[in-house]
């Protein structure tokens, strides 16, 4: 995995951190930031969060408008 910036199939970036590992099931999630203004996040959290997501699921495709896509896509 390339720890670098990525495109949400909806065009908003996010910046990947590091792999994370469930200690119970050894499952691998991302743990990523996101690269734009959250200001209802800010609001709750003090500063924008991490969001975690499963790995498979980060790197799936998945049909748009009859149309397979990346979910995220690596961008530099």
């Amino acid at each position: 995995m390339q720890k670098w910036k990525y495109r949400h199939y909806k065009w908003k970036f996010y910046e990947v951190l590091w792999i994370a590992l469930h200690s119970e099931t050894w499952e691998k999630f991302v743990v990523y930031k996101c690269l734009y203004e959250t200001p209802e996040l800010i609001k709750e959290f003090w500063e924008a969060p991490f969001f975690v997501r499963p790995y498979d699921m980060f790197y799936e495709e998945i049909d748009i408008n009859w149309k397979k896509v990346k979910r995220f896509e690596f961008i530099w």
